[in-house]
């Protein structure tokens, strides 16, 4: 059902503070929202001290801080974290945050389901961080079997690390439901398709990947637990390679799925800070939906090293290069929209530029991988950490923090400190990539990655010295943004409705916004609503009228469907 309202209002009061208990009890889009940012804030803190930990073992050779089983379990851990407890929950958060408010509805399409959804995943989070008690998960993220087996990893822990993924994965999904349903249901009269914004337009498409890709972990996982309870055979006198199939089939989609929302949130900071329209909507729209279906189809360059024969490699290759294109295609609209606009380098925009740098550096080195004879070379080298950590944490975690300073005066009303922002986000690129640039140099001097200790070689000490102490200047940087984002809740600057003068409907309700969003919307006839509400003699183009047959004017609303 449509929530339509046939005037302009006028900015609404603020909503009231929210407490601790409305927060936990609430089924409003927003609560639920920043439940999901906060939950993925305790978790990052959790995942970012096993990754020090992790470090420091490696700052120097053979050293013994954490010495073989030890280290895997801070490996599987801070890998699980990282992607299903911290990078995902996050992206989730701004989905039910913004997405009514960009379409101009009041909540999601399943209040309640929304709710249950969030406390699966949190759930999941406290069986992951029970496991420890009966035997730490030491089989790696990715848990590959039959190495997941009772005969190779024993300990109980693997089970509730099992359980605990598909608990979450089963919140999530429901999740992926309800966003697909609220962005084809619930848009207001006049929000198109074709005008929807980019965030809302890309959430919207993630909502497929998850709904496709999640169920295959989710089966896998329960095939893994029928064989270590029952004793099915599954992966053991069954394929050993089938897991690897199951998982990589989620496993490469998730990749998309945690950073199409990414691409959503910096295709609506770097218009309002170039003051141009984005360059390309249809490009940038359409490409993800042809990454949603490529994603499905590069899977297996995951599994080159497994000796799938030729024909295979080749054709999972040639896919593998070509998903490059659509992500191109966004980096250079992106340029495009920046290119002769005037450009102000507020702490969001600092934040998309960084993404946007980061980003392509960690693409470029991805399709490395689609050439065969390289990946055989650098598949089990630091290589393939520094890639994935320059995509998830250089593109996603960048993104996300340049919405964080973006829609934090909607979140609390108030603007994030400008000086700790600047000092967080220097630290936060000069760490990141001091961290990881490196690690490309020991996985092409031959380093492998999931070891716990090195010999004393040539150029390795130096580097994973360096790679460390950069660490603990991330660690410092995430911890100055952490401090910002709670000590600005009460001391930051009070924002208006429109801060950064935005174009989308978000920034017609207050901030934060009230219970039901909007008191009333304006006409919709482009992609940038409020564009149009300030600016009534230079409008966005607005199409003419078409006729039927009979001549008669079709809505806007039946274009859709014509």
């Amino acid at each position: 059902m449509n929530q339509r309202v046939p005037a302009v209002s006028a900015a609404p009061a603020a909503a009231p503070a929210l407490s601790w208990w409305r927060l936990f009890t609430s089924t409003d889009h927003k609560s639920i929202g920043l439940t999901y940012m906060g939950v993925a804030a305790v978790f990052l803190v959790l995942g970012g001290l096993e990754a020090l930990v992790m470090r420091l073992q490696l700052a120097v050779p053979n050293n013994h801080l954490l010495v073989g089983e030890a280290y895997n379990r801070f490996l599987t851990m801070h890998g699980t974290t990282m992607i299903f407890f911290v990078l995902l929950p996050l992206l989730l958060g701004f989905t039910n945050y913004l997405l009514p408010l960009q379409i101009g509805a009041r909540d999601m399409a399943f209040p309640r389901l929304n709710a249950f959804s969030l406390w699966l995943l949190v759930g999941g989070g406290l069986l992951l961080y029970l496991s420890p008690f009966t035997g730490s998960p030491s089989q790696g993220w990715f848990s590959y079997a039959p190495l997941s087996e009772t005969a190779f990893t024993p300990q109980r822990g693997v089970d509730l690390w099992s359980v605990a993924l598909i608990v979450s994965g089963y919140g999530t999904t429901l999740t992926a439901v309800n966003i697909l349903v609220t962005g084809a249901r619930l848009r207001a009269q006049g929000m198109l398709y074709r005008r929807l914004p980019m965030f809302a337009w890309m959430a919207w498409v993630n909502g497929f990947i998850i709904l496709f890709a999640l169920p295959c972990l989710t089966a896998v996982l329960m095939m893994l637990e029928v064989d270590r309870l029952l004793g099915a055979g599954l992966f053991t006198r069954g394929d050993p390679v089938l897991w690897q199939h199951y998982f990589w089939l989620f496993g490469h989609p998730e990749i998309y799925l945690l950073i199409l929302p990414a691409w959503g949130i910096i295709s609506e900071i770097i218009p309002v800070f170039s003051r141009k329209p984005i360059f390309g909507y249809e490009f940038v729209a359409w490409s993800s939906v042809a990454i949603a279906f490529l994603s499905f189809a590069v899977y297996a360059h995951h599994m080159f090293a497994v000796g799938l024969g030729w024909p295979v490699d080749l054709a999972f290759g040639t896919t593998s290069m070509l998903i490059a294109i659509p992500t191109g295609i966004k980096v250079f609209n992106w340029l495009a929209t920046m290119w002769k606009g005037s450009v102000r380098y507020t702490l969001p925009m600092l934040y998309a530029a960084a993404f946007i740098v980061q980003f392509t550096f960690g693409g470029v080195s991805g399709v490395t991988f689609a050439v065969v004879p390289i990946d055989w070379q650098l598949t089990d080298t630091y290589y393939v950490v520094a890639h994935f950590h320059y995509v998830l944490f250089g593109g996603s975690l960048f993104a996300v923090l340049a919405g964080l300073h973006y829609y934090y005066p909607k979140f609390t009303g108030r603007f994030l400190d400008e000086r700790l922002g600047r000092w967080g986000f220097w630290l936060n690129v000069i760490g990141f990539n001091g961290v990881f640039l490196v690690q490309h140099l020991l996985g092409l001097m031959g380093m492998p990655r999931r070891v716990y200790t090195y010999p004393a070689l040539s150029g390795w000490e130096a580097l994973n010295l360096f790679s460390t102490v950069s660490g603990f200047v991330l660690g410092v940087g995430l911890l100055v943004l952490l401090v910002n984002l709670w000590r600005s809740r009460t001391h930051g600057a009070v924002a208006g409705p429109d801060p950064w003068n935005g174009w989308t409907l978000e920034w017609l309700s207050s901030s934060p916004p009230r219970r039901e969003n909007f008191v009333a919307l304006p006409p919709l006839h482009s992609r940038r609503p409020l564009w149009d509400l300030k600016h009534p003699d230079d409008m966005d183009h607005v199409r003419p009228p078409r006729h039927d047959r009979q001549g008669r004017p079709i809505r806007d609303e039946e274009r859709e469907h014509r």
